[in-house]
């Protein structure tokens, strides 16, 4: 088996694949949150963007959510690269000076 994507291209917002949910020029949608009163206030007096906020914390939670689902299904294909180094080693082996 091969495995595809092995590494993140991250650029500002999300990693880039096909698979992966991406921010492009969409409108924003309106929608309701409850949070606890005393965490509102200290926000607005802080000046921190509910919006911004919730969005960045949203993409880190995809982010981590797709990981696990890279590494869910790819877990055959790394056990058996694993293996294979285990086995044979790396091309360069004895090439290395370290």
């Amino acid at each position: 088996m091969r495995t595809h994507y092995a590494h993140y291209n991250v650029d500002s917002t999300l990693p880039e694949a096909s698979h992966d949910v991406r921010i492009r020029a969409q409108p924003k949608s309106a929608t309701n949150v409850s949070i606890h009163r005393d965490l509102l206030e200290a926000a607005r007096a802080s000046r921190i963007n509910l919006s911004v906020m919730l969005e960045q914390a949203l993409i880190e939670k995809l982010r981590e959510a797709q990981g696990h689902q890279w590494r869910e299904e790819n877990r055959e294909s790394i056990a058996a690269y694993n293996h294979h180094i285990e086995k044979h080693g790396v091309f360069s082996d004895g090439n290395r000076s370290f």
